[in-house]
C-alpha cells in the first residue's frame, strides 16, 4: 500500500530515543545495608581462616624489590634470579657508563 509523502523503506522508529533513568540502576547505601550486603573490606562470617597459615614467601619481597615477569624465551636463558640479577647489572653498568660520556640535551627556553 502507498501512503503519500512515505518512502517504501522508512524506518517507523522513533527519531529521538527514550531517556534514561540512571536513578534505577544505583543502590542507594541505605538499601545496601537492609539487604545485608557486606563492604568490599568486611570479611564476612562464612569465609573460615582457622586453618590458614602465612605467606611463606613473603620474606622473599622485601621492602624496595620489584618483581619483573619475564617472557618465557628470556627466563629460559637465566637458570636463577642471581644470574638474571647479575646480567642486570653488568648491563645498568654498560648503560650508565654510555650516558655520562653524552652531553646533557640543550634546552633553550
Amino acid at each position: 500500500m502507498y501512503v503519500a509523502g512515505a518512502s517504501e523503506f522508512e524506518s517507523s522508529a522513533r527519531d529521538v530515543p527514550h531517556g534514561v533513568n540512571e536513578g534505577t540502576m544505583k543502590r542507594s547505601p541505605s538499601k545496601r545495608q537492609a539487604n545485608g550486603q557486606a563492604d568490599a573490606d568486611e570479611i564476612l562470617p562464612e569465609y573460615d581462616f582457622s586453618r590458614a597459615a602465612p605467606n611463606k614467601y613473603a620474606s622473599r619481597y622485601a621492602a624496595g624489590s620489584a618483581v619483573v615477569v619475564l617472557e618465557p624465551d628470556v627466563a629460559a636463558a637465566f637458570p636463577t634470579s642471581g644470574e638474571a640479577n647479575e646480567a642486570l647489572r653488568a648491563l645498568a653498568g654498560i648503560i650508565l657508563k654510555h650516558r655520562s660520556r653524552r652531553p646533557a640535551p640543550r634546552r633553550d627556553f
